[in-house]
Order: structure tokens, then C-alpha cells, then sequence
């Protein structure tokens, strides 16, 4: 074991936590602490209740600072959770942040053993592993990189406009991306929210207009990010805007066009959630913004045969439509982006039990909430397929969520919003209403009263999942068992409600990749810690805002935004930001520039210097992963506080005191 600097003895603190009685209940701390001051170069060892705490710290600090310390290992928790609090503590006694290792007692041994023997002598395994390490440790510079003062964020619904006029209203430019038409979200199609019964359209729409006209928003409709490259401070972001086949600064929004295309009214319309039509040329919904029209280019009869009798062009006094687009694309530079891409609900093909596109009048909730609408298809009366009032509906909940055949996890928003819908039911029809349900959650301001409410209003509420819905005659059957009353109960209703989870968009897995960012087991994009950094990703700069983290209600929604927002903004303020070191160097007398190191890397960088035949790495962007590392058959990559040598100290560390431990 040699330390980076020969003139240098290495002087090792060694701080064993007991992290309450999280580790201590397994391990025996202070066995390990006795063992740690036998090892090599340590010159100090010690107990903590709580190594993060103040407390602990100072203890840290006073012992550095006391005993000439010139590395430390802390055998805590994981590096994830308090790596940073660490190097932070060591800068502060003068000593560089990097001379640190942690050894994870909590994740690795306490939390995985139940033998209180075998969790010790883990402990001190590895704690020997991050003695033997941490005198090759070299100090390190963290990088300094410019912000630029502007962010893009994707996705227009109520997550982004509010990330957006957050942003925006601190004075910092918003480039605001929306695949769709209009921005609004799923929100847009709501009819009231709970608990309060707000109307959704009246406390969306404000918002939306004020995203729409906002200085310091540029909105960016019917389009999409095509590429991201570069890093945190200074992402080369290109977007493309897909033809909408009308000049938005030519259109008034007038609806001419809408009412004189010949394929008004026959075809499906997305935003009534396939319960009304449209026509090739329409306005997605009349609080749209922006309140333009748009060509479908599936449908329309000039796009996909060529002739038509092109009555739009002749109703549109201002001359708006224009066949000759093209997509274009659109390069911006931003310092920060925010992804908020919401959700979608489950795909009921694949529980074909409950009849959903097979029954014309089994529906999913935000179909019934279009029915519900005012300024739906039905202007706000909830009938049958065929025009009847129904005498009796039934709700089903968790359909596609908590089920271990769909998806495991609790889609948070689908109690509260099937009993809102069953409220609407009961204020707008006669019938009878049942909700199907495994329990209620109603875990939010004001929902558990709102919940009392709803059961004082004659709603049947059955404690059992639905399991099936057939149909007999003009009715339809609902099967479920009654583990209350522990037998089957067949229930005959008009319209069957199914309340679909929650799940990632279909397309998330491109915007995983576009951004580099990670998904958890659920699908959806992965937070950077899921309790001290839910808004942050695992790339600097990129942060998370609403249900594309995970399932949402509205009121979590718009806090997660705008805390996404704040993160933003923080570093936007800042004017710049600080790069981990932790990067990869390429030796460029051992490179053969055979370019497997810029096929492996997943964040683009690394270059190839064409004239001096070698790669390089372009320090602000790489993320320090190793993946180039491992690939290079040159081994002419090295990678900062991961080079081979630390790495083979660590795994001797572990091996050795293994031996010994064998041989007693």
C-alpha cells in the first residue's frame, strides 16, 4: 500500500456509525472500531451515534484537526445518502474532499444480515478494504462551468406551465415544449377537481393563458426534442416542430376552417378522449392555447390523397392554412431543463375481463369526466352509448394498479377521483352508484372529509375488486366478491367506470434516452434520491416535475413542479455550477484510436483528435460512469478516484483480512 505522495505518511481517521440503532442493531460497532485501530496507517478511531449529525461532524472535524489526519474512512451509510455532507466537512478542515472513503455498513451489511457475527466481521472486511484504499486517493478539483439563463421544459401540462411561470416570473427565459396542439395536460379534460370541486378548466385555464403570453415563455406547440447534447450550464438542445399546415401568426382562432372541413365531425376526437368527433381541421378545445387551428395530417384528404375539395382554404379569411409546411427544426442553448411528461393511463387490452372497447358503455374515468363536462360531447348530461339516462352505474377501482399481473404500485389519485366522479353521478343522474373498491385511500387535505361526504350522499360502496363485466341484453354485469359479506355479488348496471392507473407515457423510454436519465422499476424517470432529492435526476442540471416521476394528484403535482423550478432556478442565480472531478482522462501515448471508448460512452464525451490519432475527453460532459474505462482495450483511459489501483487496493483489503479471518 503506497500513498499518492511518498513524502506523505498516510494518517487515517477511521469513524464507525451507529446510525441510531440501524447499524448497531446488527453489527457490533464497536468491535469494528477496535479492529480499525489495528490496521495499517491508523492513527485514530471512533464511534458516533449519528455521523451525519452536528454533533458527529464536529467530532470529525476536531479529530482531523487534532490528530494531523490526512485521509478519513467512515464506515455509515451509503455514499448516496451523505458522500457529500462528508466532503464537505473535510474542506472544512483544510483538507481536500476527496480524501475520503466511505464504507457502506448500513446498505451492505446491517440491512442485509441477521447474524450478528457474520454482519461484524462483514464490517470490518470492509472497512479494511477502505483503509487500504484511501491513501491512493489523489486530491481533487472540483470544475467550475457557466449557466446560462434560460431552461427548457418539457411537457405543457399543469407540472410544466407551472414550472414554467415560476421560472419565468423570476425573470429567467422558459423555452416550454408540447408535443400536443395545446398545452393543459390531462387536467385540460377534467370537469371539476377534489376535494373542493373546483372547476378544472377555471383554474387551469388563467394559467395557461398566462404561460401563452408571458415575456419570457417561449412556447413551442406540436413539437418535440429531437436531441440534447452538452452538459449542465450549457445543453444544445434541437427541437422540432412538427407542419401544423397553419400560419400561427396568420390564424385567429376563429373556427371557420373547423366548421368547413368535410371531415367534420368523423373522426375521433383525442382531447374527448374518443366520447366526441372532429374534423381533419379543429381546435382542440376552446380554452386551447395557443387557440390556433390545426391539420390532421392522417386524415386530411389533400395530405394523404392528394385532392379534396380544399373547403377550409376558401372559409379562412386570413389566409392561414398553408399546405407548402414542413417540419423544422429549431437549436436553442439552455442551462437547465425540467422534464415534465406526465402520464398515461393503463392499457386496458390487456385485461380484456372487463370489457373496455368491447362494451360500448364500459368507460375509463377522464372518458366519463368528458361526459361530465359542460363543454364536453354531451354538454355536461351523462348518457349511454345509445342516449339513455342510466338507472344504475358502477365504479371499479385499482384497475391496472395494485395488481401484481399489471402494476404493483398505488396509483395515489384514483380513489379521490372515482369518488369525485361518483359525487358528479349522483348530482346529475338518478342512479343508482356503486364503487367496487379493495380500500379507500384518501390521504390529502380535506379528502378523508370529502370521503365522509360522498357515503352520506347514497352511494353503495362494495368492498371488493370487480373481476369481470359482461353483458346481458341492454345491461351490463359486474362480478366481484364482497369480502364483507364473503360471497359473489353479480350487479346489474347501465355504465361500468373503470378507474385506469396511472403509467409512464408510451414514449418515455426515447426520453430516458435523449436525456440520459434513469427510470425505477415502475417506468417511470428515476429521482435522484427518492426523500432528500425528489425533484433531481442523475445528471446535473436535468430535474424532474410531477407524475413522470410518479403518480400524482394535482395538488403534489404543482408542488413538485415548482420545487423542480426552485432547483433550477438556484443554479441558474448562481451564475454557475460545480462539476464533480470524478472524470475519466485518456493517456494519449497508450491510445490506438480504435473509437471503442466513443461508441461505449453513453453521454457523448469523448471526442477523437483526427490529426494527433488519439481520443479526448470533453471534461464538462462526462459523468464519470467508467463505462469508456472498461471498454478501451488499450486501458489507455483512466478514471479519477476509480483507478485500477485503488480498485485492486480495496479488493486486496477485503481479500486479506478474509484470509486472516479463515485462518482463525
Amino acid at each position: 500500500m503506497t500513498p499518492t505522495h511518498e513524502s506523505e505518511k498516510p494518517r487515517i481517521g477511521v469513524f464507525v456509525c451507529y446510525c441510531g440503532s440501524n447499524i448497531a442493531a446488527t453489527v457490533d460497532v464497536e468491535k469494528v472500531a477496535e479492529y480499525a485501530a489495528t490496521l495499517p496507517n491508523v492513527v485514530f478511531t471512533q464511534t458516533n451515534k449519528y455521523t451525519c449529525s452536528d454533533p458527529g461532524q464536529e467530532e470529525i472535524r476536531k479529530a482531523i484537526i487534532e490528530h494531523k489526519l490526512n485521509r478519513v474512512v467512515i464506515a455509515a451509510c451509503s455514499p448516496r445518502m451523505h458522500e457529500v455532507t462528508w466532503r464537505r466537512l473535510l474542506q472544512g478542515t483544510g483538507l481536500n474532499p476527496y480524501l475520503l472513503q466511505v464504507a457502506n455498513i448500513r446498505e451492505h451489511v446491517s440491512w442485509v444480515h441477521q447474524d450478528r457475527g457474520e454482519a461484524t466481521q462483514k464490517a470490518k472486511e470492509l472497512v479494511a478494504a477502505a483503509v487500504e484504499r484511501v491513501p491512493l486517493h489523489e486530491p481533487l478539483e472540483p470544475r467550475q462551468v457557466k449557466i446560462a439563463p434560460s431552461t427548457l421544459i418539457v411537457g405543457g401540462g399543469i407540472a410544466g406551465i407551472q414550472a414554467a411561470l415560476d421560472i419565468a416570473n423570476a425573470g429567467y427565459h422558459v423555452y416550454l415544449v408540447e408535443k400536443q396542439p395545446s398545452i393543459g395536460g390531462n387536467m385540460a379534460k377534467l370537469d371539476k377537481t377534489f376535494p373542493t370541486l373546483d372547476c378544472a378548466m377555471c383554474i387551469l385555464a388563467p394559467k395557461m393563458v398566462d404561460a401563452g403570453r408571458h415575456e419570457n415563455i417561449t412556447l413551442f406547440s406540436y413539437s418535440e426534442v429531437e436531441s440534447v447534447e452538452g452538459h449542465v450550464g450549457q445543453f444544445r438542445v434541437r427541437i422540432k416542430r412538427k407542419p401544423r399546415y397553419v400560419k400561427e401568426d396568420v390564424c385567429t382562432g376563429c373556427g371557420l376552417c373547423t366548421q368547413a372541413c368535410v371531415l367534420k365531425d368523423r373522426i375521433l376526437s383525442e382531447f374527448e378522449m374518443g366520447m366526441g368527433k372532429r374534423g381533419a381541421a379543429y381546435i382542440p378545445f376552446p380554452q386551447a392555447v395557443p387557440l390556433k387551428a390545426v391539420i390532421d395530417p392522417e386524415h386530411c384528404l389533400l395530405l394523404t390523397r392528394g385532392k379534396c375539395s380544399m373547403k377550409c382554404i376558401k372559409a379562412c379569411g386570413p389566409g392561414a392554412i398553408d399546405f407548402k409546411q414542413q417540419e423544422e427544426f429549431i437549436e436553442i442553448e439552455v442551462g437547465t431543463i425540467i422534464l415534465a411528461t406526465g402520464f398515461e393511463l393503463y392499457d386496458m387490452s390487456a385485461l380484456p375481463q372487463y370489457g373496455y372497447g368491447r362494451y360500448d358503455n364500459v368507460v375509463d374515468g377522464l372518458q366519463f369526466e368528458r361526459l361530465c363536462n359542460a363543454s364536453g360531447p354531451t354538454e355536461g348530461r351523462i348518457v349511454t352509448k345509445d342516449g339513455r339516462v342510466p338507472e344504475a352505474i358502477a365504479f371499479l377501482h385499482c384497475i391496472g394498479s395494485r395488481d401484481e399481473n399489471t402494476n404493483p404500485y398505488c396509483s395515489q389519485l384514483c380513489c379521490m377521483h372515482t369518488l369525485k366522479l361518483a359525487h358528479l353521478a349522483r348530482e346529475k343522474t338518478p342512479a343508482r352508484i356503486y364503487e367496487f373498491y379493495i380500500d379507500l385511500r384518501a390521504g390529502g387535505k380535506g379528502y378523508e372529509e370529502f370521503y365522509k361526504r360522498v357515503q352520506h350522499e347514497g352511494i353503495h360502496f362494495i368492498r371488493g375488486k370487480g373481476s369481470e363485466v359482461v353483458q346481458d341484453g341492454d345491461k351490463l354485469i359486474v362480478r366481484a366478491e364482497d369480502t364483507l359479506l364473503g360471497k359473489v355479488v353479480e350487479v346489474p348496471v347501465d355504465m361500468v367506470v373503470l378507474a385506469l392507473g396511472m403509467v409512464p407515457p408510451k414514449d418515455i423510454e426515447n426520453i430516458a434516452r435523449i436525456f440520459n436519465i434513469n427510470r425505477s422499476r415502475d417506468g417511470f424517470f428515476m429521482e435522484a434520491h427518492p426523500k432528500l432529492r425528489p425533484a433531481e435526476t442523475n445528471v446535473e442540471g436535468v430535474f424532474l416535475a410531477g407524475a413522470c416521476q410518479g403518480p400524482k394528484d394535482i395538488p403534489a403535482t404543482v408542488a413538485h413542479a415548482s420545487a423542480a423550478a426552485a432547483q433550477a432556478l438556484s443554479l441558474m442565480s448562481r451564475g454557475q455550477a460545480t462539476i464533480e472531478p470524478i472524470i475519466a482522462e485518456v493517456i494519449a501515448e497508450k491510445c490506438s484510436a480504435c473509437g471503442e471508448c466513443i461508441v461505449a460512452c453513453p453521454f457523448k464525451a469523448i471526442r477523437m483528435d483526427e490529426e494527433a490519432r488519439h481520443a479526448y475527453v470533453v471534461s464538462a460532459m462526462c459523468k464519470g460512469c467508467g463505462t469508456c474505462a472498461a471498454a478501451c482495450p488499450s486501458k489507455a483511459i483512466k478514471m479519477a478516484h476509480f483507478t485500477d489501483q485503488q480498485l485492486i487496493a480495496e479488493i486486496e483489503g477485503i481479500l486479506g483480512r478474509m484470509s486472516e479471518y479463515e485462518l482463525a
